[in-house]
């Protein structure tokens, strides 16, 4: 059941990145699963761990998670911003903060030429999926 759920995550990710290439030429993001935990002190609840590298001039689409989102910057610096919020640059060590009605209006690499990495932690329900489209 896991490794059907992440090999869905890892073809989800990226394909709602390319469907938003019509709006932006930003080249989507690499997904890669770390984990999925179930946490049985939190019936129904589950933490999934993934790491995500814009590429130079990467971007993520306009999207939610229905989940608490953590977000902590390995290399590069990240811009991130949800509807309603400052949007904040990111740089190694530094972390973001996102909620489950929260809209992620702006995840993108700060640099045209270098890559950037981060860690995401989602803190969600189980069976429910990780990204949300949100048009």
């Amino acid at each position: 059941m896991r490794s059907r759920y992440l090999l869905a995550l890892l073809t989800l990710l990226p394909g709602i990145a390319l469907s938003a290439q019509g709006q932006t030429t930003a080249p989507p993001p690499v997904v890669s699963p770390v984990m999925v935990q179930a946490l049985p002190d939190y019936p129904g609840k589950e933490v999934l761990i993934i790491t995500v590298e814009y590429p130079p001039g990467g971007a993520d689409p306009v999207h939610r998670h229905d989940a608490h989102g953590f977000v902590y910057v390995l290399e590069g610096s990240v811009v991130m911003g949800v509807a309603g919020g400052k949007e904040v640059t990111l740089t190694p060590g530094q972390s973001f903060h996102e909620g489950p009605r929260d809209i992620h209006t702006v995840g993108r690499n700060a640099s045209k030429e270098k890559s950037a990495k981060f860690l995401v932690f989602l803190l969600k329900q189980q069976n429910k999926p990780p990204v949300i489209p949100v048009e």
